[in-house]
């Protein structure tokens, strides 16, 4: 049982990549305030095992596999969830990947997949879910974001651009859809213990010691961080916060 400021009994939300990671971190959050999920992703094992978990968190729960960097994958996602769960009010941009190279060497196609993916998608899927979060009479969209949005890297051109971006797409859509009562926020994760970030500690030599040094919360994220945050976001307490783009990183961007 939540209070009604954070109460999302009655709502449905979709999260995109929300079958591990974060993304599966803020579903749970999500199905622990109450809403209904649809997790979003191409690997149907892994979405199967995420909805079985937040089943049993006693929400309805339904996974969805689409390719969200495609339109009409897109669009049929969008009208299959609003046909098996009656409505959409939560829309979480969360899928996301990234190629680690600098500018020299990184290939036009590898550019156009990480664009397409963190960036391309989170437009294709809040055109898509606009009409039912304005019918809802209180939708909410949460972009994800990254300390790459503020920060630059050298190995990280392609996934720094498609960060910054988020957050300019956040305000443009705050902005417009502001008379629809739908707030637009994003969530910028500061390091977290994730498979992304394994591979970027395989990659990134003393990433790791670094990340510790700079971070004064002294450890790295994890997935449950996002919890409460997702909670926030797409609950009444959020309903005059919007075009917001919120650090959850142990206080790194801060950090001198």
């Amino acid at each position: 049982m939540t209070s009604g400021t954070f109460d999302l009994r009655g709502r449905v939300a979709i999260v995109t990549g929300g079958n591990g990671g974060i993304g599966l971190g803020m579903a749970r959050g999500l199905a622990d305030a109450g809403a209904d999920i649809a997790v979003v992703g191409r690997n149907e094992t892994k979405s199967a095992a995420a909805v079985e978990d937040l089943r049993k968190r006693g929400v309805k729960a339904i996974a969805v596999a689409a390719d969200v960097t495609d339109k009409a994958a897109v669009d049929a996602m969008v009208a299959r969830v609003a046909a098996e769960l009656g409505r959409i009010d939560v829309l979480v941009n969360n899928a996301g990947m990234s190629i680690r190279k600098p500018t020299h060497t990184l290939e036009l196609d590898e550019w156009r997949t990480v664009l397409d993916t963190n960036l391309t998608s989170a437009f294709l899927c809040s055109k898509a879910a606009y009409p039912a979060l304005k019918a809802s009479g209180h939708g909410k969209v949460i972009n994800i974001g990254s300390m790459m949005s503020i920060f630059a890297g050298a190995y990280a051109p392609a996934y720094s651009a498609s960060k910054g971006g988020i957050v300019q797409f956040t305000r443009s859509c705050a902005c417009a859809w502001a008379v629809d009562n739908i707030q637009v926020n994003a969530i910028l994760p500061g390091w977290i213990d994730t498979d992304l970030t394994k591979g970027a500690r395989r990659e990134v030599a003393g990433l790791h010691e670094r990340v510790l040094a700079r971070t004064p919360a002294g450890r790295w994220g994890d997935v449950g961080d996002f919890a409460g945050i997702a909670v926030f976001l797409a609950s009444p307490a959020s309903d005059f916060v919007t075009g917001a783009a919120i650090p959850v990183d142990g206080g790194f961007s801060v950090m001198a």
